[in-house]
C-alpha cells in the first residue's frame, strides 16, 4: 500500500490540463473576484444588463462561466471530462438550475439529472451523479414540511410528487449502480430532506453505497448526527454514504436565526468548523466496513489529514470508498495532485444555461472573496506556474 505523500505546492501537476493563455484568463478572473464590491455589484449589474437586451450572455460565458462551468449541455462538457480523466481526475455532473417554482421544470430537471446519471454508466470518468433538492422542490415546502407545519391537500399533493421524483432519480442510480450524492441545503429544509434521503439508504444501499447524503459541518450539530446516523445504519443493515462539507449558506443562516430569534445553528468560528470537519473524517474511517465517504474540501489541512488517517487504518489511496472533491475552476492543486498521486479525486462539473446557472456562479465569485484568502491563494498559484513556465523555457 503505497501512501507517497502530496506536495499541494506542485504547480506544474496542478496546472497541466491548462495553457497560458487560460492561466492568464483565470488570473484575470479570480483578480476581479477579489474586488469585493464588484462581487457585490455584480447580481445586480448582470440582471439589468438582461433586462435591457444587453450582450452580456457572450462575456459571462467567456469569463466566470468558462471558468466554473462546464458547457450548458452534457455535451459541452465533453471535452472537460475527457481533458480531467487524462489527468487521473474524476468529473461530477452537476445540473446546476436552481431557486425555481414551477413544477414543470422541477419535472424537467428530475429528467435532467436523470440523463447524468445515464451518462455515468456509460463513462468510468464519471464516478458519480449529483443533485440538489431544491432542484425538484420548492424551497416553502420543504421548510414547511421541517416545522411540520400543517400541509393543504394540494400541498400534501405537491409533496407526494416530490417524493416521486426523488425516487425515481434513486432508483436509476440503484438500478445503472451510480453512486448518487444528495446535495446539503438551509437548515431550515435540511430535516426534510435527511429523512427523504435517509429513506432511500435504506432501500438502495443494502448491498454497497449508492445513496449518499451531505453533511455540513459550518453548523454545530452535525457531528453528533453523523455519529447518530451510522449507528442508524448499522442498526438498520444498510450502508451509509456520506459527503462531508463545511457550507456554504453561513451568512444567511445566521442572519435569519437572529430576525426569527432561535439559536444560530453555525459554529462560533472556522476552527470549530475545521475541528468538527477532521473530526466527522475520522469516524468515518473508523467506521469503513460500513460506510463510504467523500470529501468535499479546498481546505489543504483537511486533504493532509485523510490523507494520513487513510495510511492508519491502512486504506490504499485507491480505495473506492474514499474519495477527494473540489469544485471545478478551483483549487486544482489540490485535485490534480491528489489524482497525481493515485488518490480517487472528482470534481464538480457544473452546466445549464448560463441565466440559469447565474445563482451557481454568483455563490462561486462570493465564496471566493469570503473564504479566507481563496481568490488570493489562486493568485498566487497561477502566478507561481506562469513563472515557473517562463524560466523554464
Amino acid at each position: 500500500m503505497n501512501h507517497s505523500s502530496v506536495d499541494f505546492s506542485n504547480t506544474h501537476i496542478a496546472f497541466q490540463s491548462k495553457n497560458n493563455q487560460e492561466l492568464r484568463n483565470s488570473y484575470m478572473l479570480f483578480k476581479a473576484i477579489g474586488y469585493n464590491w464588484l462581487v457585490q455589484a455584480g447580481p445586480k449589474m448582470v440582471e439589468i444588463c438582461f433586462n435591457l437586451g444587453l450582450p452580456v450572455k457572450g462575456i459571462i460565458k467567456r469569463t466566470v462561466f468558462h471558468q466554473f462551468c462546464g458547457g450548458e449541455t452534457i455535451e459541452d462538457c465533453e471535452k472537460n471530462i475527457q481533458l480531467m480523466h487524462k489527468y487521473g481526475v474524476g468529473t461530477i455532473l452537476d445540473y446546476s438550475v436552481e431557486g425555481e417554482e414551477k413544477e414543470e421544470v422541477f419535472e424537467a430537471t428530475a429528467k435532467e439529472i436523470i440523463k447524468t446519471i445515464l451518462k455515468a454508466k456509460t463513462n468510468n470518468s464519471i464516478p458519480f451523479s449529483v443533485f440538489k433538492v431544491t432542484g425538484v422542490a420548492r424551497q416553502e415546502l420543504l421548510a414547511k414540511v421541517n416545522e411540520n407545519g400543517a400541509l393543504s391537500d394540494a400541498e400534501k399533493n405537491e409533496f407526494e410528487q416530490v417524493k416521486r421524483r426523488i425516487k425515481s432519480i434513486c432508483e436509476t442510480a440503484y438500478t445503472n449502480k451510480v453512486r448518487l450524492f444528495i446535495d446539503a441545503e438551509e437548515s431550515w429544509m435540511q430535516t426534510t430532506i435527511d429523512n427523504m434521503v435517509t429513506d432511500m439508504m435504506m432501500a438502495y444501499n443494502k448491498e454497497q453505497v449508492i445513496i449518499y447524503n451531505t453533511i455540513q459541518f459550518y453548523r454545530h450539530d452535525r457531528l453528533a448526527y453523523l455519529a447518530k446516523s451510522i449507528q442508524h445504519a448499522k442498526d438498520n443493515g444498510y450502508y451509509y454514504g456520506v459527503k462531508l462539507v463545511r457550507g456554504a449558506y453561513m451568512e444567511k443562516e445566521s442572519l435569519r436565526a437572529k430576525e426569527m430569534g432561535y439559536v444560530d445553528p453555525i459554529q462560533p468560528n472556522k476552527a470549530a468548523s475545521d475541528r468538527d470537519y477532521n473530526e466527522g473524517l475520522k469516524v468515518c474511517l473508523s467506521n469503513i466496513d460500513k460506510v463510504a465517504i467523500c470529501a468535499g474540501t479546498h481546505n489543504e489541512e483537511s486533504c493532509v489529514y485523510l490523507i494520513n488517517l487513510m495510511k492508519e487504518n491502512r486504506i490504499a489511496p485507491n480505495d473506492e470508498r474514499v474519495y477527494f472533491s473540489q469544485l471545478f475552476g478551483m483549487s486544482d492543486h489540490l485535485s490534480y495532485n491528489l489524482g497525481n498521486a493515485g488518490y480517487r479525486v472528482a470534481k464538480y462539473l457544473p452546466y445549464g444555461p448560463v441565466k440559469a446557472v447565474l445563482p451557481y456562479l454568483f455563490r462561486r465569485a462570493q465564496e471566493n472573496t469570503s473564504v479566507q484568502g481563496q481568490a488570493g491563494r489562486e493568485l498566487s498559484l497561477v502566478l507561481k506556474e506562469l513563472s515557473r513556465r517562463k524560466h523554464a523555457h
